[in-house]
């Protein structure tokens, strides 16, 4: 079996890097090959999921980006889309001018993060599995429909993941729900509003929750496949976005009523445990890098350093005690970040002693974890006005990872005081893990943006000081919030339209 599924890979790979790909979707394949020779058994079907995942942790094959742009993995984009534009992180060494220019948001559609060609072929890999595998049922009578289904669920949901990002990063973006199998197929595409996106992914993931698997029998594939579980974090997550708190709430209370998931008190081993290892009753998905296919970041955060810490962080997110310095958070010091040098520790780091070598470099990327969850509920709690529920939760979370006492006072009917403190405790439980950008934005846009002083306070909390009026500036735009289309994308689609802020 298992033979059989790596020369099936190997089949998929060696065609899709054979691809003519001249379209901004870079998605053309050659006719025939996809439909006519693949899909004939599930092991076909479970082949094609494999490659869907392996596709998260390495560029996709077939992904060819102009001479002179960088073919970044999906948990790199993560990353930069979710941490270049927050508060946490500076540029080091070896940052290249593309990151750097956005992280003062001095931003034009020529940069290369910009490119969403890696987000869409995987979606395409996801699409095909959609479209095709229900076919392979009529051709393999060994294939169940809860198989089948239980397949569609993990394509499902990953799609959903994908145009989630793509939307909360560029706001309009082109929506395409069909497999991309023929050099027939349309690819000038127009894009599709936000809030449209927002409902696709609800649509989606509401049938992948139906078709989902709660327990693979494993630890290894409950943490790194699909779930159900995993859906309803992301449920949670895009009800927060579109400012539907009873849905949110409602989606987080299935994870957390499961009573499959709960958090690690504080000791020596958390950071090991949680992060070094991953995988624990925290994890809820985490894309699973291996010492055969090592993550990106060793790279990106110690041998060659693209990002630190922002200096700021230790003193002013996570805090010192002066006075006891072995009283702390444990997730500051030699767990998100190394005092005094402002290293990024979470994704190199084998315990709060040493790191890993390069050849260890397995940590997994975190999209979801159990804390995200609670905290989800709590952001959806304080803008239901129950200041006391959220704060409970906050609370509680704060007991268990030993945070330090920095003298605030929330006063739970204040939905501002709650919200300024929620926004503190994201940004100490999920540093560098891709969504201090995010959280910011999200709470900033809410009711005609109402707290646009969030995203003001964000850049003044990271950009150089002679371009600090610059950038409040820009940010008083709420266009200039997503990312442009990269003018590679706009010249091979005449139907994109640039984000007027970029014109």
């Amino acid at each position: 079996m298992r033979t059989k599924i790596n020369a099936i890979i190997a089949t998929l790979l060696i065609f899709v890097t054979t691809v003519s790909c001249d379209n901004y979707l870079d998605l053309r394949p050659q006719d025939g090959i996809v439909r006519q020779e693949f899909w004939k058994t599930k092991e076909d079907i479970q082949a094609a999921v494999i490659g869907i995942y392996s596709s998260l942790l390495t560029s996709p094959p077939g992904t060819n980006l102009p001479t002179g742009m960088t073919n970044y993995t999906v948990s790199e984009y993560l990353f930069m889309y979710g941490e270049l534009r927050g508060d946490m992180i500076s540029p080091a060494g070896f940052v290249t001018t593309d990151q750097r220019d956005i992280t003062t948001s001095n931003i034009i559609p020529s940069n290369n993060l910009t490119s969403w060609a890696v987000m869409y072929r995987v979606i395409n890999y996801c699409n095909t599995v959609i479209d095709l595998a229900p076919a392979v049922i009529k051709e393999d009578p060994t294939l169940t429909q809860k198989q089948l289904n239980n397949y569609l669920s993990e394509a499902l949901a990953i799609r959903a993941y994908l145009y989630f990002t793509l939307a909360r990063t560029f706001k309009d973006v082109p929506l395409k729900l069909e497999a991309t199998l023929s050099d027939a197929d349309n690819f000038q595409l127009p894009v599709t509003p936000q809030s449209e996106i927002f409902a696709q992914v609800v649509k989606d993931l509401a049938l992948a929750e139906e078709y989902a698997v709660k327990d693979y029998g494993n630890i290894a594939s409950n943490k790194g496949r699909i779930t159900a579980y995993t859906i309803n974090a992301m449920q949670a997550d895009v009800f927060l976005w579109m400012d539907n708190y009873d849905g949110a709430i409602a989606a987080a209370d299935k994870v957390i009523s499961s009573g499959q998931f709960q958090l690690i008190p504080a000791s020596n081993s958390w950071f090991a445990r949680v992060f070094a290892e991953g995988n624990t009753t925290e994890s809820i998905f985490e894309f699973q890098y291996t010492a055969q296919n090592v993550n990106p970041f060793y790279d990106m955060f110690f041998q060659r350093p693209e990002f630190i810490a922002s200096p700021r962080v230790l003193e002013e997110v996570f805090g010192i005690d002066f006075v006891n310095p072995l009283n702390k958070d444990i997730r500051g010091d030699r767990a998100s970040l190394v005092a005094g040098s402002n290293e990024i520790y979470k994704y190199t780091g084998l315990n709060t002693d040493e790191r890993k070598t390069l050849q260890e470099a397995d940590t997994h990327w975190f999209v979801y974890r159990y804390s995200d969850v609670l905290l989800m509920k709590a952001e959806a709690l304080t803008q239901l006005n129950r200041g006391s529920e959220a704060l409970t939760i906050i609370d509680d979370l704060r007991l268990k990872r030993a945070a330090l006492d920095l003298g605030q006072r929330i006063n739970p009917q204040s939905k501002t005081e709650v919200t300024n403190f929620l926004l503190e405790e994201r940004a100490r439980e999920f540093a560098f893990e891709g969504k201090r950008w995010f959280d910011v934005l999200r709470n900033a846009r809410r009711n005609n943006y109402e707290r646009l002083d969030l995203l003001l306070a964000n850049a003044l909390g990271s950009a150089p000081a002679d371009q600090q009026q610059s950038i409040l500036a820009k940010l008083r735009d709420p266009n200039s919030h997503y990312l442009p289309i990269n003018k590679y994308e706009i010249y091979t689609n005449k139907k994109l339209v640039q984000n007027p802020f970029y014109k």
